[in-house]
């Protein structure tokens, strides 16, 4: 149970920062109004306290979620922009997942 709650604030975290980087970057490149980079600097800023829900240390929490991020950059890409990720992707995408998961769920004494 502890492993689906901090994976699921992981994507929340994830969410906020890929849709809040999104709506700057939509204002900035794409001539959005202004009023959506504002909105993506608010679900920043909520996606640097949603990260601090995490129960473990600071450093294994945000080297975790690099990895995760890795995943859900490609996720977003893919269903948003059209983007398809290539099996070189995937295969980076994995082993990034997999290594995360050994630094955040290894047990320790």
């Amino acid at each position: 149970m502890a492993i689906l709650k901090s994976l699921s604030i992981f994507i929340l975290a994830g969410l906020c920062e890929i849709g809040g980087g999104y709506l700057i970057w939509l204002c900035l490149k794409e001539d959005k109004p202004w009023w959506y980079a504002a909105l993506g600097a608010m679900v920043l800023a909520f996606y640097g306290i949603v990260a601090t829900w995490q129960t473990n240390n600071f450093g294994r929490v945000y080297a975790t979620y690099g990895g995760i991020f890795i995943v859900m950059a490609l996720l977003w890409a893919w269903k948003v922009d059209n983007f398809k990720p290539d099996k070189y992707d995937i295969i980076g995408a994995v082993i990034a997942l997999v290594g995360v998961c050994v630094i955040i769920y290894t047990p320790r004494r």
